[in-house]
């Protein structure tokens, strides 16, 4: 009497899990930049893959879900480099401007993530308060909140200070990337005068 077939290791199936769930990614990253997110389905990104058309639903309840996760990934590599841009800053002017550099630079250097932007800002917009793009923003409010502790930038509003900062990367990345070629010191330098000039308004005005 033969034995039952034996059933695959634990860590293959979660390899294969895994890989399925790479391929659909790189297939939704593909599809979303060439089609735009609007205009993508589901079977747009599953006929990218190898991958049975039922297969999606194992790993994602819709596109959304898939875009969410591509903007995580993408997010989480950005937060870091942001993240250590802030922290090797010697002066104010280059924890503002290294910190848009790095961010823009990411933007531009990652072209997977400079196509899904182009042609998916007005949804990305949607997403802003995702809690991947959230974490972002509250190392941002923290950053301030110590730089003004240490005295190192004057006693402002560090909520609404975060407010403009994130919304002035997401806005001016946008126009950014619509412009051929994309300038990342030019994008870094307008940001960082604007943003330098205010503070220094608000430290006058604090005094």
């Amino acid at each position: 009497m033969s034995s039952p077939a034996a059933a695959p290791p634990a860590g293959r199936r979660e390899h294969t899990k895994a890989t399925n769930r790479a391929a659909i990614l790189a297939a939704a990253r593909q599809v979303f930049s060439e089609l735009g997110y609007g205009a993508a389905t589901v079977r747009d990104v599953i006929r990218r893959t190898n991958l049975a058309s039922g297969t999606f639903y194992n790993y994602f309840p819709d596109k959304e879900s898939v875009l969410r996760a591509l903007m995580e990934e993408s997010w989480r590599e950005m937060r870091a480099r942001v993240a250590e841009a802030r922290a090797n800053a010697h002066n104010l002017e280059e924890f503002v401007g290294d910190a848009y550099r790095a961010y823009f630079a990411f933007i531009v250097e990652d072209p997977p993530t400079f196509e899904l932007t182009r042609r998916n800002a007005g949804t990305i917009r949607t997403l802003f308060d995702e809690p991947v793009l959230g974490a972002a923003r509250d190392d941002l409010l923290a950053d301030l909140q110590i730089a003004i502790g240490r005295g190192e930038m004057p006693p402002l509003d560090a909520e609404y200070m975060t407010a403009a900062m994130a919304g002035v990367a997401l806005e001016v990345g946008i126009r950014m990337i619509d412009r051929d070629p994309p300038d990342v010191d030019g994008a870094a330098a307008f940001a960082t005068a604007v943003f330098l000039g205010g503070i220094e308004r608000l430290g006058r005005a604090a005094r």
